[in-house]
């Protein structure tokens, strides 16, 4: 397999999943706005979405979208322990949680990541974040470690690199300590270390 990525976007957290499974595989870095990959290759060509992350699989087919590359590697590895078993209500949870990090957390910072986007629309933006982080900073209410509760699952390694995103905003996460907390629990992670660290995120 070979994981399409960009440093420090979504891809990362299915970057962190791929190491969590620990089978072999292959990075390749993407310059989405010239829509080329480090070897030269035309992107637009492998996804004409344009946009990372891309799993190139062993026959050679291509899977686009965040949140089924994440369900597919979770689904192909079971033993991984990364998802609940399809059909209970905790597999509901978990789609709950990856449906509302995608379509809200993440779009929500996309003001953010636009060219000549207002400080008034920055602002809006940083609201609506602030909205969707209040929501999962809920869901830790009860200290439980990660989203589904004590075990580690595709949706966290989502929300992590999702919730990273304060930092380069500047939005910060000072007002959600719960989440902070959690967030320093997943950095630890062997696979996420192994992953930033690839990506050039950590010495």
């Amino acid at each position: 397999m070979k994981l399409y990525y960009k440093s420090g976007a979504c891809s990362l957290a299915s970057h962190i999943i791929l190491k969590e499974i620990g089978k072999d595989f292959e990075i390749e870095n993407v310059d989405t706005a010239k829509q080329l990959t480090e070897s030269g290759e035309d992107f637009s060509k492998i996804n004409p979405k344009g946009y990372v992350p891309v799993l190139r699989l062993d026959d050679g087919q291509f899977l686009t979208e965040g949140t089924a590359v994440l369900q597919y590697l979770a689904d192909q590895n079971p033993g991984a322990g990364l998802a609940p078993a399809s059909g209970t209500l905790e597999h509901a949870r978990l789609q709950e949680h990856l449906n509302f990090t995608s379509s809200e957390l993440h779009k929500a910072f996309g003001p953010f990541f636009t060219p000549n986007t207002s400080h008034k629309e920055k602002q809006n933006a940083k609201e609506n974040v602030g909205r969707k982080m209040d929501h999962f900073e809920s869901v830790f209410s009860d200290e439980r470690k990660y989203l589904l509760g004590d075990k580690f699952s595709i949706a966290d390694a989502y929300f992590f690199v999702a919730s990273s995103w304060t930092v380069p905003t500047g939005i910060g996460l000072d007002k959600w300590p719960k989440i902070a907390a959690f967030s320093r629990r997943v950095a630890d992670r062997e696979s996420v270390q192994d992953a930033m660290r690839a990506e050039g995120l950590l010495n």
